[in-house]
């Protein structure tokens, strides 16, 4: 319990933390209090298992449509075009931590009708 004594008194529980946010990383989060992983354990893409990739993947899909986004995004991204079909159209791979880091940056500078560099 000592763990908790310098947050504020509003933050004292882990559900007031959950309620903070959204419904997908409560979910996530809640997901990771069970038995622990093994070390080096990958998740795997699927609905129960990443809410929050799949509220990512529905956000990038639809910037995607145009002609040559894939081989855009795979360029800066460092990888295959091939490999942005299989995180975002078939679904079976995620990426790195550092990836979806640059994968969040495109989407926002997509939003502002922005290139990024």
């Amino acid at each position: 319990m000592f763990v908790f004594m310098f947050l504020p008194a509003k933050l004292q529980s882990l559900e007031d933390l959950f309620s903070m946010f959204s419904p997908e990383a409560r979910s996530s989060a809640r997901k990771r209090q069970g038995p622990r992983r093994r070390n080096g354990g990958t998740l795997r893409p699927g609905k129960a298992t990443t809410p929050l990739w799949n509220k990512l993947v529905v956000q990038i899909r639809p910037l995607l449509k145009r002609r040559g986004e894939k081989a855009q995004l795979a360029r800066l991204l460092g990888i295959h075009r091939q490999g942005i079909n299989e995180y975002f159209v078939s679904e079976t791979r995620m990426p790195d931590a550092e990836r979806t880091l640059l994968l969040l940056e495109w989407i926002e500078a997509r939003r502002k009708n922005a290139r990024p560099s």
